[in-house]
């Protein structure tokens, strides 16, 4: 194992770190980065089966993950296992692998910083994820217009209306005040909007996972997710 900061040394700014990635190279300049940075380095692995044994129920913020690892494993059940940990995921990965980011995306990945980024801003990213954010950047943009599909749900002008106010954060009795109509009917609309998502492949089934919908599909900015209460 790399540790880079002392557990007992933590603070409440501190965000813990690991690394999924089949090149030793990688793991270790993210390790110095994050050296620097102040970041609590947890653990590291060559496969997302090897960094989860390795943790052995220790909590992490943010695993950066690269899609293409040397075992074959599906890029989805890769996010969903990291996601099981309690971690976000930070996909790190190069640029020309479009299809591979809108499949991390779709199965909750957190965002996407290319391998040719300058440390810095991988460092920023990392934070950014750690504190709840959707990264909402370039390569995340670019991913999904290569892809029609993905970046459409095919929502109504008022699905879209419910989708907006609800995702940025208001508790659906205030949605149902500001459009005018009935709680049980923002209600059914969220079940039409949740049942469109799933359709083209990207459930979307808590109010943090409809941010991010909203966000990748140009209807809310990027938000703090952090801001965003999960009950109705």
């Amino acid at each position: 194992m790399m540790t880079a900061t002392d557990p007992t040394e933590t603070s409440t700014e501190t965000v813990r770190v690991a690394v999924v990635d089949d090149h030793e190279s990688v793991r270790l300049g993210l390790l110095a980065a994050c050296m620097r940075e102040g970041f609590t380095f947890v653990e590291e692995g060559a496969t997302v089966a090897e960094l989860v044994s390795k943790l052995a129920g220790r909590e992490c913020d943010v695993v950066v993950l690269d899609l293409s690892l040397g075992d074959g494993s599906s890029i989805t059940d890769n996010v969903k296992t990291i996601q099981a940990t309690g971690a976000a995921v930070l996909v790190h990965s190069i640029a020309d692998r479009a299809a591979g980011v809108r499949e991390a995306l779709a199965a909750g990945a957190a965002g996407v910083i290319p391998k040719s980024a300058a440390t810095a801003t991988v460092m920023a990213a990392i934070r950014t994820v750690a504190r709840g954010d959707v990264l909402n950047n370039l390569e995340w943009a670019s991913a999904i217009d290569a892809d029609v599909e993905f970046a459409k749900a095919q929502l109504g002008r008022r699905e879209r209306d419910v989708l907006n106010l609800y995702a940025s954060g208001l508790p659906l009795r205030m949605v149902a005040e500001q459009l005018g109509i009935a709680p049980s009917t923002v209600r059914e609309y969220l079940d039409r909007i949740r049942v469109k998502y799933v359709e083209v492949g990207r459930p979307a089934p808590t109010k943090v996972d409809l941010l991010r919908r909203a966000v990748e599909d140009g209807i809310l900015p990027n938000l703090d997710a952090d801001a965003v209460d999960d009950d109705d």
